[in-house]
């Protein structure tokens, strides 16, 4: 295996308003906050797991009832002009 090809990681705290995730990631910051005695890069994020509305299930369900009606009726008229 080829030495110094791979990245490095950095420890980082991802922030999505009052939640933070710690994790490791190449992306670093010039915001730094110290938890544990180890530096960790600030990374500011606008949608994670705990806001993402698919996992916070606020998420809106579409009436595709309504879509299927209409394109029943839309080719139903179509059928009814080629017979």
């Amino acid at each position: 295996m080829k030495a110094d090809i791979h990245p490095k990681y950095n420890p980082v705290v991802f922030v999505d308003g009052e939640h933070e995730i710690i994790s490791r990631s190449t992306i670093g910051s010039a915001e730094k906050r110290d938890i544990n005695g180890v530096a960790h890069s600030v990374i500011h994020v606008d949608i994670s797991a705990y806001t993402h509305p698919f996992y916070t299930g606020k998420q809106r369900l579409m009436d595709t009832a309504g879509r299927v009606e209409r394109f029943k009726q839309r080719y139903a008229k179509n059928a009814v002009k080629k017979a």
